[in-house]
């Protein structure tokens, strides 16, 4: 299994410039220096594939074709009338992850066999909250960290290791982290 850290934003630079100011306020108000954000993506291997796994807005109509297999709504669950605010999580078979070459750092994580299954299995089942919103009361907003976070948690993963690059934040790593503890 790979875990790749890619830079919040890349390749998106609404994105990005959004995710700055939020840096920048968040950093403000807790008191503390900026941080480089990133956005978390899998990518495990069984003897049936490579699957690619991860969050991302919704493109087209087309998710069948990008192993999509939860969605949810961005900001509040109004909008989530709309596509544009909506997101998708896909667990895509020799899919692809996008932004990978943004990649700033990648782990790769000795897993067995049963745990990569177990991550697999479980990506259908991942809660899917208001992304950017704590609905689930657990003192951080779900987002894709949310996602990847919460599926090694329920697979067995000891996440200690797993290290951001150095002066990194993951903003709702804990979420995902925080929910799956609750099961």
């Amino acid at each position: 299994m790979v875990l790749a850290w890619i830079p919040l934003g890349a390749g998106q630079h609404v994105v990005r410039v959004s995710g700055r100011v939020f840096e920048a306020v968040s950093a403000l108000l807790q008191r503390r220096r900026t941080c480089d954000l990133y956005h978390s993506a899998l990518t495990v291997t069984v003897p049936e594939g490579c699957f690619a796994i991860e969050m991302a807005p919704i493109p087209d109509g087309h998710g069948a074709r990008r192993g999509v297999v939860a969605e949810g709504t961005v900001g509040t669950r109004w909008a989530g009338r709309f596509r544009v605010f909506r997101y998708e999580v896909r667990r895509w078979r020799d899919g692809v992850i996008p932004d990978a070459r943004h990649a700033v750092a990648t782990i790769d994580v000795e897993i067995d066999l049963a745990r990569a299954r177990r991550i697999l299995e479980l990506v259908p089942s991942v809660p899917t909250p208001v992304w950017g919103r704590d609905e689930l009361d657990v003192g951080e907003m779900w987002n894709s960290n949310s996602l990847i976070s919460w599926l090694l948690h329920g697979a067995g993963v000891d996440v200690a290791l797993l290290a951001l690059p150095p002066g990194g934040r993951a903003p709702g790593w804990h979420a995902g982290l925080a929910v799956a503890a609750r099961s």
